[in-house]
């Protein structure tokens, strides 16, 4: 049975489309209605939530065969659950047909990845961030998010039960990626002034949170 995005993703899918329940036209004029769906659309259409929600499933199975196809490392539900949200959204790629549109397939992201680099998973997502060659801030939001679902080890599969830690963790890896990939676009936003220089700082804490991350799991791995 092929392998589906876990509820979780799904959900942060969700938010990063939107849902329309009335058709209309995207930024590159294509009829769309629900969570993105383009196939048979026409101007005038209405549809309710229910039906954007089987529509959404049904789009996600291309995205979700290329990840599972692709991928030749094991990965996690929320680590293949953040991959699908990136091919949804970026295209699948198609790597006998070069003159096509670039995708997950494609990829380095997908190169290192099948090479076992794992952490390299989270900079490489943030390298799609651009469209027509403008920085998009959505796009680095959503690439930010897809970021932290990918270093969030909640579970390795469906059928198994995620450990419960003992006390909860303020400082977690997959906060710090969200948190640096948010600031990293407030940074952009201002580009000269003194809110440059708050920001920059900023970007800092985040990193050194991030640091003392890395030295505190280093530390329990060690015990």
């Amino acid at each position: 049975m092929a392998r589906k995005i876990n509820q979780e993703g799904l959900e942060k899918l969700k938010g990063f489309e939107g849902l329309r329940l009335k058709a209309y036209l995207d930024g590159g004029g294509v009829p769309t209605i629900g969570y993105g769906h383009i196939r048979g659309v026409r101007m005038g259409m209405t549809c309710t939530k229910e039906q954007a929600e089987t529509w959404l499933l049904e789009d996600l199975a291309q995205a979700e065969l290329a990840v599972e196809r692709g991928v030749k490392v094991p990965l996690t539900d929320n680590q293949f659950a953040a991959l699908v949200s990136f091919t949804f959204n970026v295209g699948t790629g198609d790597p006998d047909k070069p003159k096509a549109p670039k995708g997950f397939l494609t990829s380095t992201l997908l190169k290192k990845l099948n090479k076992g680099g794992y952490d390299a998973v989270p900079e490489e997502l943030m390298k799609w961030v651009n469209d027509n060659g403008r920085r998009v801030p959505g796009l680095v939001t959503r690439r930010a998010a897809e970021a932290g679902l990918w270093a969030k080890e909640s579970f390795v599969a469906s059928n198994t039960v995620p450990a419960t830690p003992k006390v909860p963790p303020v400082i977690t890896k997959e906060n710090v990626t969200w948190a640096t990939g948010i600031l990293t676009t407030l940074a952009s936003s201002f580009a000269s002034g003194p809110m440059q220089y708050v920001f920059a700082g900023a970007v800092a804490v985040a990193f050194g949170l991030g640091f003392y991350w890395l030295i505190q799991s280093r530390k329990e791995a060690a015990a």
